[in-house]
């Protein structure tokens, strides 16, 4: 069992290895940003990194921030090594090869409750929920993560500049829509998601923007592309005669950037989660 307590030993950074048990040849590493006055109510935020698979990056984009808002930030690295591809990581070990489903406890989305229940065990957190943060790659894994079931103890998410969406759309094929999965659409809608956009997000042209057929029919670039999944939240909702407790913003100037956008997502966490 990984000792969780060393994320918390001293103020500032600390990085360890950690093996979720449903992975137990597939290591992540948890990079920590603790505040000087942490105590174990603090609530904590998981903040999850692109395509790059730096998360000590996305664990120092909070670091100035942490004591001013009262957080816990832990970024894990899904590795090349250990996780390699979008299927085991964008796209959450949901289907196997062939399409099929994949047993619930071997999605990789699963990987951060039952590490947030291995923080409360060891006595890291008294918090009953915690926050998602994720930018691009990792803004696909939170809302993800949201969509299919795995937020029983989340109590906010946010996703900023993922390059393509799962629509609340039962029509269309995984990872695109929700057909072929039992997702449920009530509580992904009741949610209270964040969709965050850069403005200047905006090149179709950007080295990664995801250029395949169900990308591009979400729209021609991410910031095109968040608006997209916002509307069609909002026709689920209507369509089901209900609320979409979704909310997007926009960031003004902000192109791909991890850290602008996770300076900006800060005092919407940290709102949240001090409720």
């Amino acid at each position: 069992m990984t000792d969780l307590l060393a994320l918390i030993a001293r103020a500032g950074r600390s990085t360890i290895p950690y093996v979720d048990p449903a992975f137990p040849d597939r290591p992540l590493l948890l990079h920590a940003a603790r505040p000087e006055g942490w105590t174990p109510a603090m609530p904590i935020v998981f903040s999850h990194h692109g395509r790059s698979r730096n998360g000590a990056d996305y664990r120092d984009y909070f670091l100035p921030l942490v004591d001013a808002l009262g957080l816990l930030v832990i970024a894990p690295t899904f590795s090349d090594e250990s996780f390699p591809g979008q299927a085991l990581y964008n796209a959450g070990n949901l289907q196997d090869a062939d399409g099929r489903p994949n047993p619930a406890e071997a999605c990789t989305y699963a990987i951060m409750p039952r590490l947030f229940a291995a923080l409360q065990q060891q006595g890291v957190t008294t918090a009953p929920r915690y926050g998602l943060f994720g930018h691009s790659a990792g803004a696909q894994f939170v809302h993800r993560q949201v969509t299919f079931g795995y937020a029983q103890d989340v109590a906010i998410a946010v996703s900023a500049n993922a390059g393509t969406y799962t629509m609340p759309d039962r029509e269309i094929a995984f990872p695109y829509g929700l057909s072929g999965t039992d997702a449920a659409l009530e509580p992904l809608l009741s949610f209270p998601l964040v969709i965050m956009a850069g403005t200047a997000d905006s090149n179709p042209d950007e080295q990664f923007v995801p250029r395949d057929p169900g990308s591009l029919r979400q729209g021609a670039h991410r910031y095109e592309r968040a608006h997209r999944y916002m509307v069609e939240g909002r026709h689920a909702a209507e369509r089901l005669g209900m609320a979409c407790a979704w909310s997007i913003i926009d960031v003004p100037g902000v192109a791909h950037d991890g850290k602008r956008m996770a300076e900006a997502a800060a005092p919407v966490l940290g709102q949240a989660l001090h409720r």
